[in-house]
């Protein structure tokens, strides 16, 4: 049977940070399966609702496509993921007030200070996509004035980055890329190449990895293979959010 596309994607981009312990289940190893492409006996659904970050977003964004446009009521159908985790033309036709205040109703009393930051003044910062909720519900942009360097090293492992591939080896890749810089404001830097793991015990996320592929990369590791209009979705979500979070940003200073 072939793994359903939005479990193998919301697999992908969601193996990372959880192998490395920082959100969803502790038993979460099941995802490395998925992501590679095997059948597995695993229900994705529950693991994902065990995502304290993505899944609200994703049932949400589910929710108003059905309302607002006759789209899928699944949280893990592949549009959906795939409008959250990179950006897509879903998630251009979500309104964003719309999202943002119900996103504070539904669950921002139930979930209490994870989402201290989601308060009427980041309505305008909202947007239906992972960049809001790195730069915008996470604490770490509020910490870019301390001078020390993890916020930005969080901020950009964190968010979904892309690059295209420039050496294929055994252990890893060469990905050139654009690394998140902090000069008073967030910007994407000059192209710089840098190795990338690509594989994990069950395999690999992105099978032939060739010289010229864009991929995205979520903490450190290739998650996906991205076309030219995923990699022009990505960038333009990425610059949307970097504009508006630097506003509150300078805001807050001023």
């Amino acid at each position: 049977m072939t793994v359903p596309a939005g479990h193998r994607l919301f697999a992908q981009y969601a193996y990372a940070p959880n192998a490395l312990g920082y959100c969803g289940p502790a038993d979460g190893k099941a995802l490395e399966a998925v992501a590679c492409g095997h059948d597995v006996d695993v229900d994705v659904g529950a693991l994902a609702r065990r995502f304290s970050g993505a899944w609200p977003y994703q049932k949400l964004i589910a929710d108003l496509s059905v309302a607002e446009i006759g789209g899928t009521a699944d949280p893990i159908d592949d549009h959906v993921v795939r409008a959250y985790w990179t950006g897509s033309e879903l998630t251009a036709a979500i309104d964003r007030r719309q999202f943002g205040t119900e996103l504070l109703s539904r669950f921002a009393s139930a979930a209490g200070n994870y989402w201290k930051h989601l308060t009427d003044d980041l309505l305008d910062e909202v947007a239906p996509t992972h960049a809001f909720h790195v730069f915008g519900v996470y604490p770490w942009s509020r910490l870019l004035t301390s001078g020390m360097p993890q916020p930005v090293q969080v901020l950009d492992s964190c968010r979904i980055g892309w690059g295209k591939v420039v050496e294929v080896r055994d252990d890893d890749v060469i990905v050139r890329s654009r690394p998140l810089q902090f000069d008073g404001s967030l910007a994407l830097g000059d192209e710089v190449d840098r190795p990338v793991k690509h594989r994990v015990d069950s395999g690999q996320f992105v099978s032939h990895l060739h010289v010229g592929d864009n991929v995205a990369v979520h903490w450190d590791f290739v998650c996906d293979w991205l076309a030219p209009q995923q990699v022009d979705e990505l960038a333009y979500w990425t610059d949307w959010q970097l504009t508006r979070t630097n506003h509150r940003l300078a805001h807050s200073v001023g």
